[in-house]
């Protein structure tokens, strides 16, 4: 079975996770603009890593048979920098309408202040201006009033909502965001918001409709196999298999297909690698053996 993990921040990972990703069989990746885990100090920070987003990560995903995929914006825990974050903004246009970028964020909302109210509001804009997928992070207090704050100011602002992606969803959410018509994306992430085990009983429950699992690992203690973990444990408890599937990854693929930057076809087939690539000079492979793939042939 082939794997998509539509929310993963892997310019916080090493090469042997692309790897150990790619025995897994995850064949697809979204990578949301995210925050370093530190203040930033000025907005060509905001340009090296958007600029990494696009290219350098996009590459080396490619290496090991992985498409890779970006979401850009302005995360809500960097908002409340709001000189920085209005600099930020302007930079939109530069990264968010370049090959492979498939979705305005992940943006939102952290504590829910004036200043992440005005950079979500100014993002959402530019979504709606461009046709673009929105994809949402909801805060982690008060997560139901903030999700349903969240939608409500999507809709509000003309995003339609088969384009809103919620993430970071748990029981208490699932509800709203589904009867709302978006889609209702679920962290799974070791010791805090999602299981697995908790994950199937959801699936059980609401059926597979709009629901999306995926791993968010980043730089914290997280697990970049959590999507097939989680399918493999899902199967165990008797799941449908035509729900695994749309879960891990038909779901994401038609909610991130309507950017038109996914060649749906093209991942349903095997990937061909070739290491001999380089980027800016740069190789994966540091000097040692490449693998090249002959090309598939019609």
């Amino acid at each position: 079975m082939r794997f998509f993990d539509p929310h993963i921040h892997m310019a916080s990972r090493t090469t042997d996770d692309y790897q150990n990703m790619a025995a897994a069989g995850i064949r697809a990746i979204i990578e949301p603009a995210f925050w370093m885990g530190q203040p930033r100090t000025n907005v060509g920070s905001f340009v090296d890593y958007f600029s990494s987003l696009v290219g350098w990560e996009r590459f080396r995903a490619s290496q090991f048979g992985i498409a890779h995929y970006c979401a850009i914006g302005i995360n809500s825990k960097e908002a409340n920098n709001e000189g920085l974050a209005r600099e930020a903004l302007e930079l939109l246009p530069n990264f968010a309408l370049k090959e492979g970028v498939v979705a305005i964020g992940e943006i939102g909302y952290d504590e829910i202040t004036p200043a992440e109210e005005f950079i979500y509001q100014a993002q959402l804009k530019f979504a709606v201006e461009h046709d673009m997928v929105v994809m949402v992070h909801s805060p982690h207090r008060d997560k139901k009033n903030g999700i349903i704050r969240s939608i409500d100011v999507a809709l509000e602002m003309g995003v339609p909502p088969h384009k809103l992606v919620i993430d970071h969803n748990n029981e208490e959410t699932v509800q709203s965001v589904l009867d709302a018509g978006a889609w209702a994306a679920f962290t799974i992430y070791p010791n805090t918001k999602m299981g697995s085990e908790r994950m199937a009983e959801i699936v059980r429950q609401y059926g597979p409709e709009r629901i999306i699992v995926d791993s968010s690992a980043d730089w914290g203690v997280s697990d970049p196999l959590s999507v097939p973990k989680t399918a493999h444990l899902m199967k165990q408890r008797g799941i449908d298999p035509a729900a695994i599937e749309l879960t891990c990854w038909g779901n994401a693929l038609e909610a991130y297909a309507q950017s038109g930057q996914i060649d749906v076809e093209a991942l349903m087939q095997d990937a061909v690698i070739d290491q001999s690539q380089s980027f800016s000079d740069n190789s994966v492979l540091r000097g040692q053996q490449p693998r090249i793939d002959e090309p598939v042939k019609n």
